[in-house]
């Protein structure tokens, strides 16, 4: 006998298995926050600083959120943020890197 399915509105968009998952999602929004900014000011010689530490923090929040996800929701978000993040550190490291012009 078919079962019907019924979307149940009432849950985290995240959360595929009808339970909340609070830090899971906050690494979700925090990879790709710091991705996007990463990856925007990657493009910018004189903001190499920014978008290396940002791509840097990126990469670990989203490889720690990768670890502890639960969803696949929340990895395929997670894995846009790492690869906005990793393009946007390669930026800022072939601008200056990390302390490009702080030391020296």
């Amino acid at each position: 006998m078919a079962q019907a399915m019924r979307p149940d509105p009432g849950h985290s968009l995240f959360a595929t298995d009808g339970k909340p998952h609070p830090l899971q999602d906050t690494l979700l929004a925090v990879t790709l926050a710091l991705g996007v900014l990463s990856f925007v000011t990657g493009f910018f010689d004189n903001l190499h600083l920014l978008a290396s530490w940002t791509g840097l923090i990126g990469i670990l929040t989203g490889g720690y959120g990768q670890f502890i996800s639960v969803t696949t929701r929340e990895r395929f978000a997670l894995i846009l943020g790492l690869g906005a993040s990793g393009v946007g550190f390669m930026l800022g490291m072939s601008h200056g890197g990390l302390f490009g012009g702080l030391m020296g």
